[in-house]
């Protein structure tokens, strides 16, 4: 197995639920169902979860990714919604400049071939060219269930071609 060797660097996903089949049948690490399409030139990331949880409103994600982001992965749960985007381009480089390893989306990016420019790693349902809309609504750094995978913020988020696992502690 790869040593990790900053919050960006991530090992194979198959790797760890090869070497942590006990932790996979305690729930303490999860496996999300195959949903998530790939952006961005990072194709595997890792690193400790913030998150976003907000309905057709990005206001909180641009908030979040305005911090520094010292190699975190942002989840945003937008519920599924394939009504609009809650991920483009200009926040791909906020995210980038702001030092996130990468951004999940349960729901819409848009602008791909931005984000596709970037040194991070998107993975998002689908992408939609609606803008969101912005009146400040949502809530961050609260726990999500996305895919029926269950998540807190500080928990660990590893993501490569072969999919996204959720973890309670940081595995290597």
């Amino acid at each position: 197995m790869t040593e990790i060797r900053d919050a960006g660097e991530a090992p194979a996903t198959t790797d760890l639920c090869d070497a942590h089949e006990d932790l996979l049948d305690s729930g303490a690490l999860r496996a999300l169902p195959p949903m998530f399409t790939g952006w961005g030139r990072r194709k595997s990331f890792c690193g400790p979860a913030a998150t976003v949880r907000c309905s057709d409103d990005n206001s909180m994600v641009r908030t979040s990714l305005e911090t520094p982001g010292e190699g975190r992965v942002l989840v945003v749960d937008g519920g599924g919604s394939l009504r609009c985007a809650l991920f483009g381009g200009n926040l791909a480089v906020l995210a980038e400049r702001n030092g996130w390893a990468g951004v999940i989306v349960n729901g819409c990016v848009r602008d791909t071939a931005e984000i596709d420019g970037c040194e991070i790693g998107v993975r998002a349902l689908a992408a939609h060219p609606r803008r969101s809309d912005r009146r400040g609504r949502g809530e961050r750094e609260c726990a999500l269930e996305i895919g029926g995978a269950r998540l807190s913020p500080g928990q660990w988020v590893y993501v490569d071609g072969d999919g996204v696992l959720f973890s309670d502690a940081r595995l290597l």
